[in-house]
């Protein structure tokens, strides 16, 4: 009996953990911010949230969209990988056309954005920032 009641442990924790893992991987993803470049919107080891669909599916380990079916609005705080392949949380200040988009930090002073590498392709966003803790 000891020997069904473990394995029955194992497999719910086992399991527990695939979709927790999936759900990272394909939804949803926990990030912790670095730098002031946000400041004072975002600082410096906060705990970002970030949805992976909001403006579509991107599958892990590749480069492009599959399916994309919203863009960033001005505004949104989206994380992205920079043309250097640098991962970045900015504010998106407009879409262009051209399938490509500019990223500001708040900090103006103190940020690494869009003014120093230009606009940069849709296809290099992971996700939108939807909770800040």
């Amino acid at each position: 009996m000891r020997k069904k009641e473990s394995a029955a442990v194992i497999s719910a924790i086992l399991s527990a953990l695939s979709v927790a893992f999936i759900l990272k991987l394909f939804f949803f993803d926990f990030m912790i911010a670095e730098g002031e470049s946000m400041s004072p919107a975002i600082r410096s080891g906060r705990v970002l949230v970030v949805n992976r669909l909001a403006y579509g599916f991107r599958p892990p380990l590749r480069n492009a969209y599959l399916c994309r079916w919203a863009q960033p609005d001005e505004g949104n705080i989206i994380v992205f990988y920079t043309p250097s392949g640098d991962l970045a949380v900015k504010r998106c200040a407009g879409v262009l056309s051209g399938g490509r988009f500019v990223a500001l930090g708040d900090n103006s002073l103190g940020s690494y954005d869009s003014r120093a590498y230009g606009p940069v392709p849709l296809d290099n966003i992971v996700g939108r920032v939807v909770g800040i803790k």
